[in-house]
């Protein structure tokens, strides 16, 4: 699209996950067109007998109205457009897509709801390597992110530091000491902690992977294990008194 002023205009289109977004954008639009009052407010119909200074006005309010009409048809995709077809006016238009999105806003906000009470709760198992658990911070904060919740850089890493297991206190100590947590972003951080990490499995590789084991897979139980040794137990003593047995498993 080209304005009065000869320069092209990219438009924003409205897909069903942009809307805040495209929003602004198109109030900015608005504003910059001279329309943006005719979406708010829309306009007043006349009628018989008006004069000719409200005829004018009429003319050019209804001018405007078109104007934003046509932007907002070429401003969504197929699925919204079909949500403001057949509406008479760009204040009918713009009110249609603000109700229709409310309801999804409201749905947002409750996730984020949960979304913040999974990451406050968030907590570095015995289980995790230092990739898998940035990972499942990292998830969650951009899950936030695309709820609204802009989480600062800042703000993750003290989250990290904060819930790691305590083999990593040395490590955590020496990064708060040290480093200046302003100057320093998430991947230094990882390379730090994965640095650490890997000292530990070196200076003792067989307790680091037995913990690893033993967090990742669950036991047999116990009542299994003492079935069959139960019955090794009652083999062995019939063998020693003599007795002949047709052992059964």
């Amino acid at each position: 699209m080209t304005n009065n002023g000869g320069f092209s205009l990219t438009l924003p289109v409205l897909d069903g996950k942009n809307y805040d977004r495209w929003r602004n954008q198109m109030k900015a639009i608005f504003g910059f067109q001279e329309v943006f009052e005719i979406v708010q407010l829309g306009y007043q119909e006349i009628e018989e007998g008006a004069t000719e200074a409200q005829r004018a006005t009429y003319k050019e309010a209804k001018k405007k109205d078109c104007k934003a009409l046509f932007l907002l048809h070429q401003c969504v995709d197929g699925a919204n457009y079909e949500k403001i077809n057949g509406v008479e006016t760009a204040k009918q238009a713009w009110d249609s897509l603000e109700k229709s999105y409310e309801g999804m806003a409201k749905i947002k906000k409750v996730k984020l709801q949960h979304l913040r009470r999974q990451y406050e709760l968030l907590q570095m198992e015995e289980s995790d390597y230092v990739a898998e658990y940035m990972t499942k911070i990292l998830t969650l904060s951009n899950q936030m992110r695309s709820c609204g919740k802009v989480l600062k850089e800042k703000s993750i890493m003290e989250k990290v530091l904060r819930t790691l297991t305590c083999k990593y206190d040395h490590i955590v100590v020496a990064i708060e000491e040290s480093k200046n947590l302003e100057e320093l972003n998430i991947e230094e951080l990882q390379a730090s902690l994965e640095s650490h990490e890997l000292r530990l499995k070196e200076r003792n590789p067989e307790r680091i992977s037995d913990q690893a084991l033993q967090a990742r897979f669950t036991k047999k139980p116990h009542n299994q294990w003492s079935k069959k040794g139960n019955s090794k137990w009652r083999t062995s003593e019939q063998g020693l008194s003599g007795r002949k047995t047709d052992i059964q498993w």
